[in-house]
């Protein structure tokens, strides 16, 4: 867009051009001037929208969990017959998410970058938590710990795989025994 043709809508420009920083370069470059620069717009535009980094990052992180929410219902996982296949799919979409967006996966867990007060980025958060949550609901409760410290063993399974993974420290590889991926079979661990 040129100078002058965003007509007010200059705010999803500004979250499009962080996503292309982003993506290429890293949360590091993206910054408001070049976010501005990125946009085709003067570097005091994106003030109207985001007094500062951190609210540019939010906004572009709140993107990310919605492209993840998408990505989740997508699997169409709630159709799914068990737990099992149902855990699975969610886990499914969180690492193929983390995997083909690597700069975003990441961005979306700084807390040290994005105001978490945010209503917002607050709202998705809590939609994908509760979305595992209720996934392993069905799971018989263990008598060695609770569900929610269950819930939280899986969320940073897979958390921790899919950086793993990004970082380049783990390859693709099948669980030996079972013959299924090894960030499922993390997860099958943690299960009853």
């Amino acid at each position: 867009m040129k100078r002058g043709q965003h007509h007010g809508a200059l705010k999803p420009v500004l979250v499009g051009a962080g996503l292309g920083l982003l993506d290429s370069e890293g949360v590091e470059a993206v910054t408001i001037r070049a976010v501005a620069r990125q946009a085709g717009v003067s570097h005091a535009a994106p003030v109207n929208h985001f007094p500062d980094r951190r609210a540019l990052l939010t906004a572009i992180a709140t993107h990310c969990f919605e492209e993840l929410k998408r990505a989740i219902a997508n699997t169409e996982f709630r159709r799914l017959p068990t737990a099992r296949e149902r855990i699975f799919a969610l886990i499914d979409a969180f690492y193929a998410y983390g995997l083909a967006k690597p700069n975003r996966y990441r961005l979306m867990w700084r807390q040290d970058l994005l105001d978490a007060a945010d209503p917002a980025i607050k709202g998705l958060t809590d939609d994908v938590f509760d979305l595992v949550a209720r996934s392993l609901e069905s799971f018989e409760d263990s008598p060695r710990i609770s569900a929610m410290s269950r819930i939280v063993a899986v969320c940073s399974a897979i958390h921790g795989y899919v950086l793993l993974r990004i970082d380049g420290n783990f390859d693709s590889y099948v669980d030996e025994r079972t013959g299924q991926p090894r960030y499922h079979a993390i997860v099958e661990a943690l299960l009853p």
